[in-house]
């Protein structure tokens, strides 16, 4: 079972709107056994997409085309299907009265003639309900592929792909199953990690495949494998992880939910032991406060962060003596811990994070190298603090640190 995606709209070629869509109809279709073997973007051009009809039909059981279904004359999504299908568009009532329907909860809106072209759609198409919107969904066959037009706007699709297409898929093809366990690790890059189980990697049973999936400061392990059997293929991948847990036992967060980043691990931790954690920021200039309070879960354990960026704001604010200061440097351990244990007993928190260090692009009020930062964590038992050196790239240096900070807070927590 394989599967095509495309997606039309100049919006995305020029940069304009990230293609959100893909990853969830991918995800979506994933889990239900159908692998996506291409994705792909295209203008809202006719002889394009007709010639993306054409290729997709010769490679693919299922092929899901995004956007175009709109009422102005740069959607040309629906004639182009009818070209291809040699079809004719049709009044179809109930869709009429859909879009009725949503201009009355509008207050003063008008139905246009544009608003009632929704409701032409290709004669030959099974029509598939847009609760939330005026163009529905199309579902054609062609041979032994079937060929499915839904909008592009990321809610109506996503209702769309849970509530018709995902279940006439299921009665449409048998499937195999698919499934993928993913653990995370913390502290070591990808090609050190591969040294360490290339030969469980070599020897891996035929059919489960890893994946190295990086980012800043941990690397997801994906195993993935597919089969009739649901139980057995389950089975199958769990023993290869019980013989992969030995190679890199002190790198695997454990807690670590695979559906879970880092930030909702800390969050849940803390909040199962009723604890808090809060934070004294310089060189991240907020950023780890924003990016864990993104997490919906940030309230239950998150007492907040004080952004002491400038060294009056430091002495002032956060209470760092100056005689500190000027002996080690704004951009040292010492410093670092102080903002630490200071923002720890301001807040009445658990455990709180201290970050100060030189982002660049040139060395500022220290004279620490560019890309030297400090992180501290104070916690119920004391405090410490690790030195790191983070390049050149001044967005560089603010991410790693923030998430290097996390890090450093789940292995705490993960200790006790």
């Amino acid at each position: 079972m394989t599967a095509e995606i495309v997606t039309i709209g100049d919006e995305i070629l020029i940069g304009q709107i990230v293609d959100t869509n893909s990853a969830h109809i991918a995800q979506e279709l994933n889990k239900v056994g159908i692998v996506v073997h291409q994705i792909i973007s295209i203008q809202d051009e006719k002889e394009h997409i007709l010639q993306t009809l054409r290729d997709c039909a010769g490679r693919a059981n299922v092929v899901i085309i995004t956007g175009g279904l709109g009422p102005t004359k740069d959607d040309l999504t629906k004639y182009c299907l009818c070209e291809y299908f040699d079809d004719v568009l049709e009044l179809n009532e109930d869709v009429l009265k859909n879009v009725e329907k949503i201009f009355e909860k509008i207050e003063n809106a008008q139905v246009s003639d544009l608003n009632r072209e929704q409701a032409m759609v290709p004669s030959k198409a099974v029509v598939l309900h847009n609760k939330f919107g005026t163009a529905p969904g199309l579902w054609l066959k062609k041979d032994k592929t079937v060929f499915i037009a839904i909008p592009g706007v990321p809610f109506e699709m996503k209702t769309l792909m849970e509530r018709e297409i995902v279940p006439r898929l299921k009665k449409e093809f048998h499937r195999p199953f698919i499934y993928h366990k993913t653990i995370r690790t913390y502290g070591l890059g990808e090609s050190a990690i591969a040294e360490r189980i290339e030969e469980w990697e070599n020897n891996l049973p035929k059919g489960l495949k890893l994946a190295y999936l990086p980012d800043l400061g941990n690397v997801r392990l994906r195993l993935s494998g597919k089969g009739e059997n649901e139980e057995e293929l389950k089975l199958s991948i769990e023993k290869e992880f019980e013989k992969l847990h030995p190679l890199i036992d002190d790198i695997i967060a454990d807690s670590v939910s695979e559906d879970d980043n880092i930030e909702e691990t800390i969050s849940k931790l803390l909040s199962s032991r009723n604890q808090f954690l809060s934070a004294a920021e310089s060189c991240t200039g907020g950023e780890l406060a924003a990016q864990f309070t993104l997490n919906p879960g940030a309230s239950s354990c998150f007492k907040g962060s004080l952004v002491s960026y400038a060294t009056q704001a430091k002495k002032e604010i956060l209470n760092i003596p100056a005689e500190l200061i000027e002996k080690y440097s704004v951009v040292s351990a010492e410093v670092a811990e102080k903002m630490a244990t200071n923002a720890k007993e301001m807040f009445k928190s658990h455990y709180a994070i201290g970050t100060t260090g030189n982002a660049g692009p040139t060395k500022g009020e220290s004279d620490a190298d560019v890309g030297t930062v400090f992180i501290a964590l104070a916690t119920p038992n004391g405090v410490y603090s690790k030195k790191f050196v983070f390049g050149n790239s001044r967005e560089q240096v603010v991410k790693k640190t923030v998430n290097k900070a996390f890090e450093l807070i789940l292995r705490e927590l993960t200790k006790l």
